[in-house]
Parts: C-alpha cells; structure tokens; sequence
C-alpha cells in the first residue's frame, strides 16, 4: 500500500508543478494539515511530518490535487498514472520545454486559450498524412511564411463564421 502512495504523492506533485511556479501578488495563505479531509490525509500522509515547512502554495496544490484525485473514477486515474509515468521517461530538457509552453499557455488571454485548444482539436481531427504534411510545412516556414499561415487561418476562421 506505501507503493500506492508513494506514486499517488509523485503524481500529486507532478500534477502540482505549473501552481508552484506560478508567482502571486499576494502572499499565499498556508494550509493546516488538521483542514484536511482523512482521506486527504491518507493520500498525503508521507508530507505529514513536513507539511508545515512546505511553502503555502505547495500546500494548496498538494490539497487540490489529492481532492482532484479522489474525485477521479478507476478509469481517470489510470490514465493519470499512464501520463506520469509517460512524463516520468522524459529527458530532462524536453519536461522543461513542456514546463515552458504550459507557461506560456497560461499567460495568454483566456480568448487566446480558446483558440489554442479549438486548433488543437481542428489539427487532431486531420487525417495522419495531412497532418504531417501541415507540420513539415510549418517546421519548413520562415517566421514570416508562420505569420502569413496563422493570418490566412484566422480568416478562413471568420469566413466559415466562428
């Protein structure tokens, strides 16, 4: 069961990185390990003996984790687990390349978000071979040709009305 935990808190930490390394205004108000719930506890327990040494928004990110996880069905945590380990084989340089576009992700506008997310979704539904084909293009274009690509797709965009 301590092997359970141990890759529970793992994940839990992992999924909590992009919080820690956001910077707030204001300082950030600690969490008492008595707030817990028990099975946020339980899921935390191996931070019991350090949870007060933890900065506060490691404390609050390890909180909202352990109740994302224990709102997760059999089948979301698996594949949560799925993408740890996945992140887990990484080379260091490439995390830290993925560290830095979530980064970036997060500072754009929330319309800006939207517009990520509904490319991704446009470019995922392409078939294999077209979408190799727009990415060796992409890869292929200068920073000018990019720009020309993204204008030409926001108009097609306002053309079809979305």
């Amino acid at each position: 069961m301590s092997r359970i935990h141990a890759l529970l808190a793992s994940l839990l930490l992992a999924a909590a990185a992009p919080t820690w390394a956001q910077q707030q205004a204001e300082p950030a108000q600690g969490q008492a390990w008595s707030s817990l719930s028990a099975p946020q506890q339980q899921l935390l327990g191996r931070f019991q003996g350090q949870w007060d040494s933890l900065p506060p928004l490691r404390q609050q990110a390890l909180a909202r984790g352990a109740s994302r996880w224990l709102s997760m069905t059999p089948e979301q945590r698996g594949s949560a687990r799925e993408r740890f380990q996945t992140w887990q084989k990484l080379p260091p340089e490439q995390r830290a390349q993925i560290r830095e576009r979530w980064q970036r992700f997060q500072s754009l506008t929330p319309e800006q978000q939207r517009a990520v997310r509904q490319n991704f979704r446009y470019f995922s539904r392409l078939p294999p071979q077209q979408r190799a084909q727009l990415r060796q293009r992409w890869l292929g274009a200068t920073p000018q040709q990019r720009q020309q690509m993204l204008q030409h797709q926001r108009e097609q965009r306002l053309q079809r009305g979305r």
